[in-house]
């Protein structure tokens, strides 16, 4: 079980968020807090396996917050996603040098949160089994690190991360499937682009391909994320 602390000042994002852990298998909220004072507090006493950090707080900001936990020894293992509505460069880099996994700009769908709580799981899962091991090899550290999914994903020439981004979220948003022609609709792309990304996903592994049967004429790819 992942046991997961939520960090927001608003009390209604925190009740979200905390919702829609409750709803992904294998999580459970362990408590909330909504200063940066008691998620200090609340990691030291709770000792959850997450952090779902806000940056915005009424005392300390949230990227002040992840440095303290990761210089406090009772709490740097603990891991952090930082969730926010702040986009600007610094506070990303702030984010990234302090050590946090992952960082989801609000407003975000439930399937975005529940990707990251699965790859976080996930993660976790890998270091315990490398623990038993007397040592890793490179392609354990590899996997762990990421460093193949990366040289996987790498996008193709012609295609950008940011248009890549909105594909996937759409992906995310229809969990039933889109066609390229319902993926262009929702994206404001040209039909032809977003099938070059859908297809990108497949080859990537990061999507799959199912056919849709109409009353007549040829079956339409339809799109599904991996999850």
């Amino acid at each position: 079980m992942l046991r997961v602390l939520v960090v927001d000042d608003d009390f209604m994002v925190a009740r979200v968020h905390s919702g829609y852990v409750e709803r992904t298998p294998g999580c459970a909220v362990v408590g909330t807090a909504h200063t940066g004072a008691e998620a200090l507090r609340a990691v030291r006493d709770l000792r959850p396996d997450l952090v779902l950090l806000d940056v915005y707080l009424p005392d300390l900001d949230g990227l002040t917050v992840l440095r303290k936990l990761r210089a406090d020894v009772s709490t740097v293992d603990t891991d952090v996603i930082v969730i926010t509505a702040a986009r600007d460069v610094e506070t990303i880099r702030g984010a990234m040098r302090g050590g946090a996994l992952h960082y989801l700009i609000k407003p975000f769908s439930y399937p975005a949160l529940r990707e990251q709580l699965e790859h976080v799981t996930a993660l976790r899962a890998k270091l315990a089994r490398l623990s038993e091991r007397p040592s890793a090899e490179q392609g354990d550290v590899d996997d762990v690190f990421g460093a193949r999914s990366r040289a996987k994903d790498a996008l193709p020439k012609g295609l950008t991360e940011p248009t890549a981004a909105l594909v996937r979220q759409a992906l995310l948003e229809h969990p039933d499937g889109l066609s390229a022609s319902e993926c262009a609709r929702v994206t404001e792309l040209s039909r032809p682009s977003a099938r070059r990304y859908l297809e990108h996903f497949v080859e990537a592994g990061q999507a799959e391909v199912k056919l849709r049967y109409g009353s007549a004429g040829r079956p339409e790819r339809q799109y599904h994320w991996r999850g």
